[in-house]
This record gives structure tokens, C-alpha cells and sequence, in this order.
């Protein structure tokens, strides 16, 4: 029991620490939608590995990826507005992965683990995937947040001091989709938008820098994780949905408080 718990609560921390810079520049760029259309194509990579007989975990990143990349090119390439492309892109891969996942009656697939998360069925062999996708985003974050930053920030001005714009567009919505696939154990497809969203949100109102800001989020996430593990272990509710709820309940307080942010 211990182990089990163990690992849910380090799986669950890691995911939270890369969720709040992640989802401070998601929310700063309002691509809010952007999560929802990346958790979509991860169940349409969740039915390609069942297929081919995968790895789920790579394969969801790996469509994850390949989707962000189709998105990234699209929007340069043809110049479509990012909202129809979003839509477009998202719903055409979660009917895809609902129409392949259809012809696969016979396999033993436990599709609510996958769209609710499952933390506490987190395996040793799970958190070392995590970890290592973990490090990579957050060496990557670490190494190009300032960049990242003043493209958030503003993108002209950005582009006028020789910084690479788009390139660093394409790196966040690259390290946004590994989050979105290694998260799908944690807290589902469905819901690893709130992870990005909700504790960025609840903390935005409190910081003075965008360092401050990735770091609060950081510490909301990770409260969420922990009330919402207890709330699983305790009352044998389902960890995902309980890990948002906490987040959503931090979001609601946060909003009762004070803001010390200096505009």
C-alpha cells in the first residue's frame, strides 16, 4: 500500500511541476483550447498503440507531437485562424481514435483509466517514463523560459530584438503535448487541461513576476495532487476527477482573496 502510494505521489508532484509554467504560458497566450486539442488526439494515439501493439505511453506522445507539429505548420502555412484549426483538429482526431478504437472489441481496455486518469495503478516502470519526460520539458523550460517569456509577452517586439518566434511557438506547443502524454495516467485525457489550466489560473492574481508565477502554480498543482490522492485513498473516490476538484477548489479561494499583483 505504501508503494502504491508512493509512486501515485511522486507521478501526481511531477506532473503538477510541469503543469504550472507550462500552463502560465498557455493561459498568458490564452490557448486554453489548445490542451483540450492535444488531449483529444492522445486517444486517438491511445488506439494506434492498441493496434500496432505499442507502448501506450509513446504512442500517445508521439501522436501527441505529430498532431502539435500539423498544427504548428497549418496555422504558418496557410495562415487559418487558430480557434478553427483548434476545433478542426480536435474533433477530427478524437473521432478518428473513437472510430479505431471501435474495431477493437476484443481487447481488455480499461477506457475509463485512460479518460479519468488513474494514479494510483502507477507503476515503477510508469514513473520512470515520467521522470525522464519530465526532466527533458523542465531542462528545456529552464534553458529557453526568458525566450519563451518575451515571446508570451509580445511576439513583434520579440521578433524585432532577433529572437526566433516561431521556433520557440513550435517548442511550446511541442512540450505542452509530451505534457498532455505523460499526464494521461494522472488525470486522464479529459481532464489534463484543468492541470493546465485551473492552477495557473487560481495564482495569476498573486504574482508580481513570471517566475513567481510559474512557481505558485507549481505549489497549487502539487496541494491539488496531494488533497486529491487523500480524497482517493480515504473515500475511494476516483483520483483524476478528485485532483481537479481540489485544483477548482483552490481556483474558487484564491478568488476570495486579496490580490498583491502590481499592474
Amino acid at each position: 500500500m505504501i508503494d502504491i502510494l508512493f509512486n501515485a505521489l511522486i507521478a501526481g508532484l511531477l506532473v503538477a511541476s510541469l503543469c504550472g509554467p507550462l500552463g502560465a504560458l498557455v493561459t498568458w497566450q490564452r490557448m486554453a483550447y489548445y490542451g483540450d486539442t492535444l488531449a483529444h488526439s492522445a486517444l486517438l494515439g491511445l488506439a494506434l498503440g492498441l493496434t500496432l501493439q505499442a507502448n501506450l505511453q509513446y504512442s500517445v506522445l508521439l501522436t501527441c507531437m505529430i498532431i502539435a507539429s500539423a498544427l504548428f505548420a497549418l496555422q504558418w502555412w496557410r495562415d487559418i485562424a487558430l480557434d478553427s484549426l483548434l476545433g478542426i483538429l480536435s474533433h477530427s482526431s478524437l473521432a478518428l481514435g473513437l472510430v479505431c478504437l471501435s474495431f477493437l472489441d476484443n481487447q481488455q481496455l480499461d477506457l475509463n483509466g485512460f479518460l479519468f486518469g488513474d494514479l494510483l495503478a502507477i507503476a515503477k516502470e510508469d514513473l520512470i517514463n515520467l521522470a525522464v519526460i519530465c526532466g527533458i520539458v523542465m531542462a528545456l523550460l529552464f534553458r529557453y523560459w526568458p525566450a519563451l517569456v518575451a515571446v508570451t509577452a509580445h511576439a513583434e517586439l520579440a521578433e524585432i530584438e532577433g529572437l526566433p518566434v516561431k521556433r520557440l511557438r513550435l517548442l511550446l506547443m511541442l512540450m505542452v503535448a509530451a505534457t498532455v502524454a505523460v499526464a494521461m495516467k494522472i488525470v486522464g485525457v479529459l481532464l489534463i487541461t484543468a492541470m493546465l489550466i485551473i492552477p495557473a489560473s487560481a495564482v495569476g492574481r498573486f504574482a508580481r513576476s513570471p517566475e513567481q508565477a510559474a512557481l505558485l502554480a507549481i505549489i497549487c498543482g502539487a496541494i491539488a495532487v496531494m488533497s486529491g490522492l487523500a480524497g482517493a485513498w480515504y473515500w475511494d473516490t476516483p483520483a483524476g476527477p478528485s485532483i481537479v476538484l481540489g485544483a477548482g477548489c483552490l481556483f474558487v479561494l484564491g478568488q476570495l482573496g486579496p490580490s498583491y499583483r502590481r499592474d
